[in-house]
């Protein structure tokens, strides 16, 4: 009977440790972005393109881990602001270490179904994003001054010529 006792115990105890990531980790994360200046749009695009958060600056957002079976998630945060460069930076995720702990704890079940079917087997890079705008450049040719003589005007401009003094 003591035998038996022991063998459902740590049967149990097995099942329960089957699915490391899953049981010490999440399957989603929250982020918080920000950027300088604030106030950027920001739009946050999953791994297909599909948009899955438009907003401003800052922002906290959930992202989930996985893109599928034994999929991890990558997402692209795209900020835009009048008067500056539109600026694409990557979020990503990585493989999570507790996923790992089902070879330490025996866990095929975690290791090949729980842990990849609920995304707890990866894990978010960074859980905040802070990125600087750079301010578009006006081009010179819009502040150069020219000085042209008289004869090298174009026709076509002679027209619009006032005589300033004599």
């Amino acid at each position: 009977m003591k035998n038996k006792f022991t063998l459902i115990a740590l049967s149990g105890i097995i099942l329960l440790a089957s699915s490391c990531a899953s049981i010490v980790s999440k399957s989603s994360y929250p982020i918080s972005i920000n950027s300088g200046p604030s106030e950027a749009r920001l739009v946050i695009t999953d791994k297909k393109g599909i948009d899955i958060f438009e907003g401003q600056t800052p922002a906290t957002i959930v992202l989930d881990a996985s893109a599928g079976f034994f999929s991890k998630a990558s997402y692209q945060a795209t900020f835009e602001k009048e008067g500056y460069q539109t600026k694409t930076v990557p979020i990503e995720f990585k493989l999570d270490g507790w996923y790992i702990g089902n070879i330490v704890f025996g866990g095929l079940i975690g290791w090949l179904i729980v842990d990849p079917a609920t995304g707890a087997m990866f894990k978010l890079k960074t859980e905040f994003l802070n990125e600087t705008l750079v301010k578009n450049s006006t081009s010179s040719v819009d502040k150069e001054l020219k000085v042209y003589a008289l004869n090298e005007i174009p026709e076509e401009w002679k027209e619009n010529l006032e005589l300033i003094s004599e």
